[in-house]
This record gives C-alpha cells, sequence and structure tokens, in this order.
C-alpha cells in the first residue's frame, strides 16, 4: 500500500471521516499525485517550492480559491501526517497559503417564510411525512444526513429531545418544538414505525438524501417560495433565528453540533445584516436624503 493510500485507511478507520469528504481528499491527493508524475517525482519528494508551483498550476487551470484551499488542506493533512510517522523530515506546506475565497454568507428563510413552509396541509398521500420533515428540520436545525439517519428510537417525545449522530461521529441532544413533536407522533400513529425503524423510510432503509432534496425543492414550490429551498437552507435558518433572538453564540454551536466556534460565527455576520436593515428602515438619519 503506498503512503497516500495508508493516509486515507488512516482518516477512514481513526479519524472516522464522512464517505464525502473522504472522496474529497481522494480527488486532491490524486491530483497532486498526477502533478508530481508530470514533474518526474514522487509525492514525498516534493518541496515548498514545488508545492506553490502546485497550487499556481492548480490556479491556472481555472480551481476556484475554494477549491484551492480544499486541496491544500488535504495536502498539509498529508505531510503531517508523514511527518509525524518520521516518513519525512520537513513538512513542505508550512508557509503555504492558496488565494483567499471571498466569504458567502448562506442564504436563509425569514421567520415568516419559515413558517409559511412548514405549515404544510398534511391531507394527501405522504402529507403527515412531509409535514413532519419539514418542521423537525427547522425545529432542530439537523444536518441531511442526521435527519436520514434518525430511527423512531432516537426520539424522545417526554423530553421534547432527539439524539442525532453528528460529523465525526458526535452524538448531541437537539430540542424538538412543540409543532414539531406533534407532527413527528401524528406521522408515526400513520406509519406504525416500531422503535428501530426509520423514521423517515425508502424504499429500501432509510429515506436517500437525495430524496429528500427533491421533495423540499418541491414543497417549497406547491407553498408559494421560490427561492432555492433546500435542506441546509433550513438549518441556516434555524440557526439565524435562534442567534437574532438570544445572541447565544455558544448555545447555538451546541445545538448545531459545530467542534469548532469559528464555524458557527458565520451566523453573526447574518444576524448583522438583519439589524443594519432595521436600521436603515428605522433611524431618521440612518439613510442620507
Amino acid at each position: 500500500m503506498d503512503a497516500v493510500a495508508a493516509f486515507l485507511q488512516h482518516l477512514a478507520i481513526e479519524r472516522r471521516m464522512s464517505a464525502h469528504t473522504l472522496d474529497a481528499y481522494r480527488r486532491d491527493l490524486e491530483a497532486l499525485q498526477h502533478w508530481a508524475q508530470a514533474q518526474q517525482s514522487g509525492v514525498d519528494a516534493l518541496d515548498g517550492e514545488a508545492l506553490r508551483r502546485f497550487i499556481a498550476d492548480e490556479h491556472r487551470r481555472g480551481l476556484s480559491a475554494s477549491s484551492l484551499q480544499r486541496r491544500l488542506s488535504a495536502c498539509r493533512g498529508y505531510y503531517r501526517w508523514q511527518l509525524r510517522h518520521h516518513r519525512i523530515e520537513v513538512d513542505p506546506t508550512l508557509g503555504l497559503k492558496a488565494p483567499r475565497a471571498p466569504r458567502r454568507l448562506p442564504q436563509v428563510l425569514d421567520a415568516d417564510e419559515a413558517v409559511q413552509l412548514v405549515e404544510l396541509p398534511t391531507e394527501g398521500e405522504l402529507g403527515r411525512r412531509d409535514r413532519a420533515l419539514l418542521e423537525l428540520f427547522y425545529s432542530s436545525g439537523l444536518r441531511l444526513s442526521e435527519l436520514c439517519g434518525l430511527v423512531w428510537r432516537d426520539l424522545d417525545f417526554a423530553a421534547g429531545l432527539v439524539t442525532v449522530l453528528g460529523k465525526g461521529n458526535r452524538q448531541r441532544r437537539v430540542p424538538i418544538g412543540g409543532p414539531a413533536r406533534r407532527a413527528l407522533q401524528e406521522w408515526r400513529a400513520e406509519s406504525g414505525g416500531t422503535a428501530a425503524a426509520p423514521v423517515f423510510p425508502g424504499r429500501n432503509g432509510p429515506i436517500s438524501q437525495r430524496a429528500v432534496q427533491v421533495r423540499i425543492k418541491q414543497l417549497a414550490q406547491r407553498q408559494g417560495l421560490f427561492k432555492h429551498v433546500h435542506p441546509h437552507m433550513l438549518r441556516h435558518s434555524f440557526a439565524s433565528h435562534i442567534l437574532e433572538s438570544s445572541g447565544d453564540l455558544r448555545g447555538v454551536q451546541e445545538l448545531l453540533g459545530h467542534a469548532d466556534i469559528a464555524t458557527t460565527q458565520i451566523y453573526t455576520h447574518l444576524d448583522f445584516q438583519h439589524l443594519a436593515k432595521v436600521y436603515d428602515a428605522a433611524h431618521p438619519r440612518a439613510k442620507r436624503r
């Protein structure tokens, strides 16, 4: 097994990285391997100057700043792992920087739009399931993978809590609001789900992530929302609305299951945008006449 394959195996087994993240690391390191071969070199023989040329060549090929940052992050992880195992003497990524990507704020629904979306009529086929799915997303701010992986025993209706397994196999408990709790109980009564059954079943086991994405887009249009509504927008909306009302960044971090509060801080920018709009609309001297 070559060193890159061993590193990827380490990420999968010891770091327990998700399949999606692991696939991104594999693509980035394969790109590095192909570039090194074109330079008639091996990956472990590259120095800092060579890696700088690699990033510059990828930039000339048209990779975006965010893709270059991810590519460099994969390289850093690999070389640091090699250094820890004494397979190289110097980390060649020290001091290397990728172009800075412009910061894009996540799109959110405002509170009225969120209510408009989740207050879905429950009549008709899958009406109760769809209502429960939307209410839970917005009530608890779950990731798409977390929602799809739920079984009924993860829900504690008496305590109003849901237990989810997030990134890095980190478990957390998140409150479920009253409307979401009622919608889920009505869906369970209709579906007859046992404790070990998926809350949202698909054809063979749990519902697929792609099926949820497509369904939410359809439901948003049916409810008269013509934004590009997707599961992560409901998570963003949940976080933004909680922070807007409470100002408790640490609390939002815990609810979202972010390992690093820096990830959560993007919602402070969203909150500031909201306050700026309120100021512009209300203060007599907010704008030049």
